[in-house]
């Protein structure tokens, strides 16, 4: 391509890298490289820079439609900067993850956007060997040094109970998953400003799975028949939520009042369509996306974006219950 252009093979290199040249030459070797139908290898330009490129996104499950929408965002930024990524999935596990940023390292990714399931020393091997790592959605505790993009847990979840507490509620149980801890934190606080009592057992806690979600839910139910409305952190457990209600005969919301996380297409389907606590899935993993390819994340403020409660027939007025 060099000699179609009438320049040196150097000369080529720094146009197609983005280097300087003359608006002449830089017009002549484009020209040539259209006509020639050339693509650079992105390959030999990475292995020249000791690196293979592209970006790792860590999830905690491809098939979540939240973590789908975020996946989604992260593609689409990548996509228009010309970057591939690698998608691995946790399973919320830590030691699957710590075995993912082994991998990555291993192939020499210098990228990493993650949705972190281990603490905050899982991610020292990754930093001290200078991977650039953005976290999305959560980020471990005492992880401050790396720069995350993030819903506004604390307003959804206070908008949440504020609303519950407005329709006569009292006794709110919130139901909880992995990496859900500054939801429970605003959950008590939200509580406590409004004067209401906290109440440990109206507090459950599920693992990463189905099942785990279903018999706390359940569990919850059964234990605490008093309760009157429920905050599920995410929509895996708004969906254990109504299926226990359901198998239990309680009438949502005549007998229990549900709020759930994540705007998921289910949700509205739903009868009665399901209050929700709408998050930009997307819009995190896009702003994730676009901050890991900086040149440096350091001094990088987090972003957190907006969550929206949106109001629908799964929530009414406290009935029947003291």
């Amino acid at each position: 391509m060099a000699s179609a252009a009438g320049v040196g093979v150097a000369t080529v290199s720094r146009v197609l890298s983005g280097g300087s040249a003359s608006p002449e030459t830089r017009e002549r070797v484009l020209a040539a490289a259209a006509q020639l139908d050339y693509r650079p290898s992105a390959l030999g330009r990475n292995l020249r820079q000791r690196r293979t490129g592209g970006i790792a996104l860590l999830v905690p499950d491809i098939t979540d439609t939240f973590y789908g929408r975020l996946a989604e965002g992260v593609l689409s930024c990548a996509r228009s900067a010309g970057e591939p990524v690698m998608v691995g999935a946790t399973g919320d596990d830590p030691e699957q993850e710590a075995e993912l940023i082994g991998t990555f390292l291993e192939q020499s990714v210098d990228r990493v956007i993650a949705v972190p399931s281990g603490d905050a020393d899982t991610w020292t091997p990754a930093l001290r060997a200078g991977l650039t790592v953005v976290f999305a959605h959560r980020r471990p505790p005492g992880r401050d040094d790396v720069p995350a993009v993030l819903a506004d847990d604390r307003l959804g979840t206070r908008t949440a109970v504020e609303y519950l507490a407005g329709l006569g509620h009292r006794r709110i149980a919130f139901l909880g998953g992995p990496g859900g801890g500054p939801r429970l934190r605003a959950f008590r606080d939200t509580l406590a400003a409004l004067g209401i009592p906290g109440d440990d057992e109206l507090v459950v806690t599920a693992r990463a799975a189905r099942d785990s979600a279903y018999a706390a839910a359940s569990g919850l139910f059964q234990h605490r028949p008093d309760l009157t409305a429920v905050v599920a952190g995410g929509n895996m457990l708004g969906e254990a939520a109504i299926l226990a209600a359901r198998e239990l005969d309680l009438r949502i919301p005549r007998d229990v009042s549900i709020v759930m996380f994540d705007d998921v297409p289910w949700a509205e389907l739903c009868s009665p369509p399901l209050t929700v606590i709408a998050q930009p899935a997307q819009d995190i993993g896009y702003r994730a996306a676009e901050l890991v390819m900086r040149e440096t994340t350091r001094r990088t403020r987090d972003t957190v974006l907006p969550t929206e409660l949106l109001v629908r027939g799964s929530c009414g007025p406290r009935l029947g219950k003291p």
